[in-house]
């Protein structure tokens, strides 16, 4: 199982980062879309839609999904920091920093079946037009707030297992422990020390590098919580079987849907007023 594990995440690495660095930008969107209405189609599992539901949700999806890539697209080939989606990132963090934590600290499943399609809406399409703006402003700015989820994730997995004793949310995810979490915000805060020494010396640049990118790892724990929530809720261990030895794709990027809009959000309003 292990082995297989590494060998799909060497594979998975190696195609995204070919993807972020060599594809046209049309061929990006399309990859995005393909894993947004992938995504789609597990959260329709985790939330334990019809056929006839989950047929209507992915080609909802894909219709909304693909004219947002589009106007995206459009208004970012004039200019990557477009102020277009603020709004869209601005909702997806609010959700993430008042909803989730809410429903977390309730843990009461929601059976709305419309209520249950808009927020995969706001967990998903954010997330892909933040990978679609980030790689616009800078590929290398994109990998580096995604390094923040990486950093967290292995720092937390391995300092928990060798010295987590108090569980972060039993009912939730027994694994993870407070333990984990204080390992994880130490490693996130060596490595934004690293990305500021070594890429930009900007006093300016400090003042908000080192709280956002502690402020991305804590979502990133969040977005982690909250699918192990909608799991533990639908009785599935995995959100889908796609990747040998990973689960799903919502397995894979849970961690990224609450970052990647802050993100960007992040990004958009430094840019501003950088210029």
């Amino acid at each position: 199982m292990l082995s297989t594990r590494l060998l799909t995440a060497f594979i998975l690495l190696t195609a995204f980062l070919a993807a972020l660095f060599y594809l046209p930008d049309i061929f990006w969107a399309v990859l995005l879309l393909g894993l947004t209405v992938t995504a789609a189609r597990e959260w329709c599992r985790l939330g334990q839609f019809s056929v006839g539901q989950t047929v209507l949700y992915m080609i909802l999806t894909t219709l909304l999904g693909g004219e947002l890539l589009f106007l995206v697209s459009v208004v970012l080939s004039k200019n990557p920091a477009d102020s277009s989606m603020v709004w869209f990132y601005a909702a997806s963090a609010v959700f993430w920093l008042l909803a989730v934590p809410f429903q977390l600290a309730m843990n009461r499943p929601i059976r709305n079946i419309w209520v249950l399609m808009s927020i995969g809406w706001l967990v998903l399409l954010p997330a892909c037009l933040s990978l679609y703006q980030l790689r616009a402003m800078d590929p290398l700015l994109l990998l580096g707030f995604m390094g923040v989820v990486w950093v967290s994730d292995s720092v937390a997995y391995f300092i928990g297992r060798a010295y987590g004793k108090h569980k972060l949310a039993p009912r939730i995810s027994p694994g993870k422990t407070w333990e984990g979490v204080a390992a994880a915000l130490i490693g996130v805060l060596v490595y934004a020390l690293i990305w500021f020494y070594s890429v930009h010396k900007d006093q300016a640049l400090v003042g908000w590098l080192i709280p956002l990118l502690l402020l991305l790892a804590v979502l990133g724990i969040v977005g982690d919580l909250y699918e192990s929530l909608l799991k533990r809720q639908a009785g599935v261990k995995d959100s889908g079987t796609i990747l040998p030895g990973h689960g799903g794709v919502l397995d894979r990027i849970d961690a990224l849907l609450p970052v990647l809009p802050v993100a960007a959000l992040a990004a958009i309003l430094f840019y501003s007023t950088e210029s």
